[in-house]
């Protein structure tokens, strides 16, 4: 009978047969340890869910595994970019030449390894999200991301994604980043200027603003993509109502069980929503709330 192996940041269950239990133990173990070598150890966690999202090259679950910790040494964007798309995470040659073309490295904290394949702490009680989550997300909403659209990054943090937005909707586009914590407003206005988006920012097709993301940013609604990279209890009316009739949204929603849901307004104004996958976010609240520690 195959042990079923449940991990707790993994949105899915790995069946694995008994008598490899203790191969994988052996495994894991090993890399745990290097990984702790290079930033924390929850890292390792987060990383795993990587492999489990989908199948990849190999026959193995263990070369798998294998290849997938070789993504620890990482060290060029483009080199991140194409582990994301050896595993098939990033399946889109456009996401692929954004990814590849907003150096990942300018939006996190200098000290930091900024192509593992895990969430970062940015201060102020805040993360950036993992590569592979930043890959699904743009994947999802590509097609409401075409030149000339108009996007809203929800908890912008560091502006990466935004800036990947931006690049999205070119210059006839807006990117719109909203986020709570003034620094870090800041702080991803200064790490856009020295990105490839740069130019975006001076000619007002990036704009950054503080702000209570729950809230949306209504002076430049309606959105043809809205992204939230924080954990809603529910979803928040206010961003249904600035989505534009064809538009999409991403939201991680729930407490300690969270689902990705992708959510669509019809032409007729009605909304439809599916689980893309399960997840794991720090909560959307108040900025109150994430100074204190939720």
């Amino acid at each position: 009978m195959p042990l079923l192996l449940l991990l707790r940041s993994s949105p899915s269950v790995v069946a694995v047969p008994s008598q490899s239990v203790e191969q994988l133990i052996r495994l894991a173990t090993t890399t745990h340890r290097q990984i702790r070598s290079i930033t924390s150890s929850s890292c390792s966690v987060a990383a795993l869910s990587l492999f489990c999202r989908r199948p990849s090259k190999g026959n193995s679950l263990f070369s798998r595994m294998e290849r997938l910790w070789g993504g620890v040494g990482i060290t060029r964007n483009k080199a991140m970019v194409e582990h994301l798309q050896d595993y098939g995470i990033i399946r889109s040659a456009r996401v692929a030449e954004v990814m590849v073309m907003i150096d990942r490295a300018l939006f996190v904290p200098e000290g930091s390894p900024p192509y593992i394949d895990c969430p970062l702490p940015i201060g102020h009680n805040a993360t950036i999200s993992a590569p592979h989550m930043h890959a699904t997300c743009l994947q999802l909403l590509e097609e409401n991301l075409q030149p000339g659209m108009h996007a809203l990054d929800i908890g912008s943090g560091t502006g990466y994604l935004t800036a990947c937005f931006a690049m999205m909707v070119g210059p006839q586009g807006h990117a719109v980043g909203i986020e709570h914590i003034p620094e870090l407003v800041d702080s991803s206005i200064m790490n856009i200027q020295k990105s490839a988006a740069a130019p975006l920012l001076k000619e007002g097709a990036i704009s950054m603003h503080t702000g209570d993301g729950r809230l949306g940013w209504p002076e430049a609604a309606p959105y043809d993509a809205i992204h939230v990279g924080a954990a809603a209890p529910e979803i928040p009316k206010a961003l249904t109502d600035q989505l534009k009739p064809g538009g999409r949204m991403v939201i991680p929603v729930g407490n300690i069980f969270q689902e990705l849901k992708v959510v669509e307004k019809k032409l007729d104004g009605s909304i439809s929503v599916r689980d893309e996958t399960s997840v794991r976010y720090v909560p959307l609240t108040s900025r109150d709330a994430q100074l204190r520690g939720f």
